[in-house]
Formats: structure tokens, sequence, C-alpha cells
């Protein structure tokens, strides 16, 4: 297996604030990878952040209690992987799931297309409430 160089994560509700919150682990997670390509970090961070900006907007509690986001982010000599898990969530819509561009005059709806283009796998699992997007980018 490939030694972890770094790793970041992020748990709490699943709000505006959580997005900043991933945003500012993201950014001290590039502290100690500096190696990894400008480009590479870019297009990393914009998939973790468009998936966990997807379960803000939409996931919606399986029961009372909040939907939670968690995100777990590690860095290897040649590949990003980041774990995007909502808690306590219903199972997305199967049509949520479809990775094709809507119409151009669609309001919504690219997010998964989007993060699809911009890392190497997308893959998803659902277990005991929790909705997990796992993303990886090879380097």
């Amino acid at each position: 297996m490939t030694d972890v160089i770094a790793r970041r994560s992020y748990h709490g509700l699943s709000n505006d604030d959580a997005i900043e919150a991933i945003h500012n682990e993201i950014d001290a997670l590039w502290d100690d990878a500096s190696f990894v390509p400008d480009m590479d970090r870019m297009t990393f961070a914009t998939a973790v952040i468009e998936a966990a900006s997807n379960i803000v907007q939409h996931a919606q509690p399986v029961a009372e209690k909040p939907v939670e986001i968690a995100v777990d982010i590690s860095v290897r000599p040649t590949r990003l992987v980041a774990r995007v898990s909502a808690f306590n969530a219903r199972e997305p819509f199967a049509n949520d799931m479809q990775a094709s561009m809507p119409d151009s005059d669609a309001e919504s709806g690219r997010g998964l297309a989007l993060i699809e283009a911009l890392v190497t796998t997308v893959t998803f699992e659902r277990q005991d409430g929790t909705n997990t997007w796992t993303l990886t980018r090879e380097t």
C-alpha cells in the first residue's frame, strides 16, 4: 500500500459553514504536500468542493437527525483521494447519479459531470444511512 504523505479531514453539520471549513482544510493540505502540481491541486479541490456543495444543497435527512458531512482527503506520492460522505442522508435518486450534462438551458444538474471531468475516478457507496463518494485523481 502506498504511504499517505498528508491528510486532512472535516466532520460537521451539512451547511454553508462546512464548505468554508473544507476549503480551509484543503488549503492547509497543500502546505504539507507542496510537490502536488498546481493544476492537480486546483482541479482536485474543485471536485471535492463540488461534491461537498452537492451534499449541503441537496442531501435530505432520513429522520429527525440533521445531515452531517465528512470529508477525508489524503495525498499519496502519485494519487489524491477524497472520501466525501453524507451521514443520516436519504439515498440519492438514480437520476441524481447520472453524469451526463443537462440541456444548455438547465439551471442545475452539472455537478457529477463536472466532478467526473476533474478527477480520474468517482465511486459511490451507500452503507447504514451514509452516502459516500470517493474521488481519486492520479498526479
